[in-house]
């Protein structure tokens, strides 16, 4: 049990509590509340009492999926070698950097819970800021379980790799403008080296 001695340390406790429940967390609560109360006041006790019904079975199917996805996100952070990383899609990684998150992007299963845990683990570990941009748009617009289980099936072969290919040099294109824009981004929770 040494291992989580840091379970113990107050202060460590007192920080994830800031950081779970801070400003977004009350804005989102303050907003869900008062469309809560406008749909009780518009629409009746009884839309409302589904509305939250069905609310909370999908948390209740949504909750295993991000856990395991958090799960898989921090193993991967656990695991990767940030050097490797970092000269695949670092800052110097050019065209190349982008054409390996497009197809990082577009093989990644699964929904936002995954993506967005990997694509934390690709800004801590020195990936810039296109390749960063490239790959989610390259998840967002490619994924390739998009294309098996809803483009093939409802509008045909043709259209899936119609689509697919028009769409292929969108994300390099997003991971170009990106590169061209001086903001300096800063990560959540990325420690050192966090801005790109």
């Amino acid at each position: 049990m040494r291992k989580f001695h840091f379970l113990r340390d107050r202060d460590w406790r007192e920080g994830v509590a800031r950081n779970a429940f801070g400003r977004s967390f009350q804005g989102f609560a303050a907003f869900a509340a008062a469309t809560g109360a406008a749909c009780y006041i518009l629409r009746g006790p009884e839309v409302f009492s589904g509305t939250l019904t069905e609310e909370m079975h999908l948390l209740a199917g949504l909750l295993p999926r991000a856990s395991v996805a958090l799960a898989v996100a921090a193993i991967i952070w656990a695991i990767l070698p940030r050097d490797r990383v970092a000269s695949l899609v670092g800052q110097n990684s050019g065209l190349r950097g982008l054409i390996v998150a497009l197809l990082a992007g577009t093989i990644t299963p699964g929904g936002p819970s995954s993506a967005y845990a990997l694509l934390g683990v690709l800004a801590v570990s020195g990936a810039d800021r296109g390749a960063l941009v490239c790959y989610i748009t390259a998840w967002a617009t490619l994924g390739l379980q998009r294309v098996v289980i809803w483009d093939v099936p409802f509008m045909g072969t043709e259209f899936a790799l119609l689509r697919f290919a028009a769409g292929c040099t969108m994300p390099i294109l997003a991971g170009l403008i990106a590169r061209r824009i001086t903001w300096n981004l800063t990560f959540p929770q990325a420690g050192e080296g966090a801005e790109r």
